[in-house]
């Protein structure tokens, strides 16, 4: 089955971090257009070129080397293709063989395994992109192509859905009972999380979810807007729960103390995180009515700030040359950046050739939740940098 055609539930897996709790929203969303972005597509792309490298390695027989390049080759057909998608599928490749060759015994797998979990969500199905069983435990793996949002395995609804199916499905077949998730998202750093639960507490969290499917499939239940549920739900830009939480947020904090203390700044920027990105999502919708000639009351659609450009940028040049102006005045010649080499030539080839000349550069701060993987820095002298040169000499 192509990515593309996939089926979705109206209680999706995918959409599990949304209706699980707030239980009104899936009933809600259903009045808007599912639509789909470029984004999504080059995932989908990116996709399909994973289960092809990982059916070529567990299934050689019935998809070897010839089938693995025909596929790719006609991948690469595609609008969205992009050579790098090479070097980051290969990563996820590596991963599920590194899963497969730590289980004491081969591993039964199924790749892009359709899997019912519909005796604890009406309705409920979705695909999984791998499943690995060996001995007494299952295995959840998920391949994640974004780079904005890094996504933890750890109580993932998602993965916990797609076990509760896989665990319907094999456990008359297989003594299961510890259930292992993680997600292998390439194109951030440190893009590999895993997670770890039994079956008794999968099984558990699988009653409360029965109980919050019921709420979610009849439209019942209140609304709860908030960061995670809101951010891909297509009800977000009208939806009056969010619009008012969030005016509440921005306009009724109470009144404000001549100072605020650290313990309140850091409460109100949490408070009011949503704020912003609801005010960009509903500027989005207000200009799509207005160029679709619907009134927003108080806006209007105009034409941004243009741009100019060379209707013939050879012709062009040429002509400036033969006036007299210099070569040097009208080209730019520089090096590409260490990333753009690499996204040209491939990661893997990247590290071979030229890893020994690049040297990372600190980042900017900045600043970012404490529950945020990476270490924290300030711009405080510890007592060991400040006697360093004491204790050298």
């Amino acid at each position: 089955m192509a990515h593309e055609e996939r089926q979705h539930a109206l209680l999706s897996a995918s959409g599990a971090h949304r209706w699980l709790y707030c239980t009104p929203s899936a009933r809600l969303e259903e009045q808007f257009p599912d639509l789909t972005s470029d984004h999504a597509r080059e995932g989908t792309l990116a996709h399909e070129l994973a289960e092809l490298k990982v059916r070529n390695y567990f299934f050689t027989v019935d998809f070897g080397k010839r089938k693995l390049a025909t596929a790719v080759n006609k991948l690469k057909k595609q609008e969205l293709w992009q050579d790098e998608m090479q070097g980051y599928t290969d990563d996820y490749l590596d991963y599920i063989k590194s899963v497969a060759l730590s289980f004491s015994a081969e591993p039964s797998v199924s790749l892009e395994k359709q899997v019912d979990f519909g005796a604890y969500v009406p309705g409920g199905f979705g695909t999984a992109d791998c499943i690995m069983i060996s001995g007494t435990t299952l295995c959840i793996v998920d391949f994640k192509y974004g780079k904005g949002v890094p996504v933890s395995a750890e109580g993932n609804p998602q993965l916990s859905l797609y076990a509760l199916g896989a665990y319907e499905a094999y456990r008359l077949l297989y003594p299961i009972d510890t259930i292992k998730m993680a997600i292998v998202q390439p194109r951030i750093p440190d893009g590999i999380s895993e997670w770890e639960c039994s079956v008794s507490e999968l099984l558990a969290w699988g009653e409360w979810v029965k109980e919050r499917a019921a709420l979610a499939d009849k439209g019942e239940g209140s609304f709860q807007p908030g960061e995670k549920q809101c951010r891909f739900c297509r009800a977000k830009m009208l939806c009056r729960a969010r619009s008012d939480h969030n005016v509440k947020q921005a306009f009724q904090i109470g009144e404000l103390p001549p100072l605020i203390t650290a313990a309140e700044a850091g409460e109100r920027l949490a408070t009011l995180e949503d704020v912003v990105r609801y005010q960009k999502d509903l500027q989005e919708w207000a200009l799509a009515e207005c160029l679709a000639g619907n009134e927003v009351p108080g806006w209007k659609a105009v034409e941004g700030r243009g741009s100019r450009e060379w209707t013939d940028t050879d012709t062009a040049l040429d002509a400036l040359q033969q006036k007299g102006i210099s070569p040097a005045l009208l080209y730019e010649t520089r090096p590409l950046t260490a990333p753009q080499v690499e996204k040209m030539i491939g990661k893997k080839e990247f590290q071979e050739l030229a890893a020994e000349f690049v040297a990372k550069k600190a980042g900017k701060p900045a600043l970012v939740k404490e529950s945020d993987k990476r270490p924290a820095i300030t711009n405080k002298i510890t007592a060991t940098e400040a006697f360093k040169e004491d204790i050298e000499s």
